[in-house]
């Protein structure tokens, strides 16, 4: 067996470190306020400028076009080569932080290219065109729908197709990002008339997201086999839900502004490449369900083996000092829909994808309940309350709550992360 490489950067041999050797994960950072975006690789609790490191020479062996990227203030340029060009960045910089490498360890501008990750404010990682939003968990669905159908939980549709939605781009926001309590209109428990003020209902959702890389053109559906060729990389996704908008407003269209207020995601953008060692075979079928059309059929098709875990603070609990309690631990390997089979639907009409465009799995919920993955199912709409450590307890969430999710995928030694993808709910304007 091959030894595990290291990295000489002290930080990234922590065994419960999101950023070894083994991640190299693309964002985009900027260092002082207002001195605009830079593309950037996290290490450790280090970040590397990209942009400063070809600069200094030590990427030459990549093509011009690809260096130019890099000092781009987005990863669309970077992203639009494809998985084998961003493979082989991701390579070089591999190269360059092993240990035993003393090229950039030596070089005299290593701590202007090598920064802390503590003195550098992490940006939105794409300029996004789109946002689709897909409802790819069965057990998120049937949750939801047992609540509201409890005769017939899932639509017929549900498992012929994965359902989605188009989202709203502009108010996706990176980590760390404060979200208003957003005001809507709601009816009270008696019905109609409706009223508006600040929601009630305020709910988080725990999703993974996945940023398209290369394009695809119009009218040229994606085949199944090649879908995951235009997948960049992956990210945390809290896709915030105004649960007493959302069941006014829902029939017959679908969820509007109850989640076109905030998309809050994590600021590492995870390549397809790193996960490669904890891909799974896809999901099994149940007996009885109905068997994929062609062209969501693949006999190659994966899942990815990823913990997440959701954590809740409260203002009292910060000021106490009391660590954030988990509310719910799950894994994206329980999803009923693929990754690949989501991008061949959306693309089977011949609608075209861009670099940069965003899609979100929709709540990741696995078979338990403490692996549920937004309040209105982890507390039955309510009925069931989540109770924490400052003698409060949680129906749906409160001013002054943190959301904190977390994300890691872990195989014998070998753990990656995404960092957080954090959010504090702010009284209504």
């Amino acid at each position: 067996m091959t030894e595990r490489q290291k990295s000489w950067v002290d930080s990234a041999q922590d065994p419960e470190g999101d950023f070894p050797i083994d991640n190299i994960p693309f964002g985009v950072f900027e260092a002082s306020s207002g001195d605009g975006g830079r593309v950037g690789t996290a290490i450790g609790d280090r970040v590397v400028d990209l942009e400063a490191l070809a600069s200094a020479g030590m990427l030459d062996e990549l093509p011009d076009t690809v260096r130019r990227s890099l000092a781009s203030s987005t990863l669309n340029d970077l992203a639009s080569f494809g998985r084998p060009v961003v493979g082989g960045v991701r390579a070089a910089i591999r190269s360059l932080l092993v240990e035993g490498d003393d090229r950039l360890r030596s070089h005299p501008d290593r701590d202007r290219i090598v920064r802390p990750a503590s003195e550098v404010r992490m940006l939105l990682p794409f300029a996004i065109g789109d946002y689709t939003d897909f409802y790819a968990s069965e057990h998120h669905a049937t949750n939801v729908g047992s609540m509201f159908r409890p005769d017939n939980p899932l639509m017929p549709n549900w498992k012929h197709l994965p359902v989605g939605y188009h989202g709203r781009a502009s108010s996706i926001v990176e980590s760390g990002r404060a979200i208003r309590r957003p005001c809507g209109q709601t009816v009270p428990q008696e019905g109609p008339p409706p009223s508006h003020g600040p929601v009630r209902l305020l709910d988080y959702e725990l999703e993974v997201g996945f940023f398209i890389g290369a394009g695809s053109e119009l009218g040229s559906p994606v085949p199944i086999a090649h879908a995951l060729d235009h997948v960049f990389g992956l990210v945390l996704v809290n896709d915030w839900s105004a649960r007493d908008v959302q069941k006014w407003e829902y029939q017959p269209l679908g969820p509007f502004n109850a989640k076109n207020f905030a998309t809050t995601i994590s600021p590492w953008v995870v390549t397809m490449d790193a996960l490669e060692p904890f891909l799974v075979p896809g999901p099994p079928r149940a007996e009885g369900d109905p068997e994929n059309l062609d062209y969501l059929r693949w006999g190659e098709d994966v899942a990815v083996d990823l913990e997440l875990e959701v954590l809740v603070a409260s203002e009292t609990m910060r000021e106490r000092g009391m660590a954030p309690e988990r509310i719910s631990l799950g894994n994206y390997r329980d999803m009923y829909w693929t990754i690949a089979q989501m991008v061949a639907h959306h693309t089977s009409t011949g609608c075209d994808l861009n670099p940069g465009d965003l899609m979100a799995s929709g709540t990741v919920s696995g078979p338990g309940e403490d692996s549920r993955g937004c309040l209105l199912e982890r507390t039955w709409r309510g009925q069931n309350p989540v109770p924490l450590p400052d003698g409060t307890e949680r129906k749906f969430l409160q001013d002054g709550d943190d959301v904190i999710i977390r994300g890691w995928c872990r195989r014998n030694d070998i753990r990656i992360g995404f960092g957080e993808c954090v959010g504090r709910v702010l009284p209504a304007g």
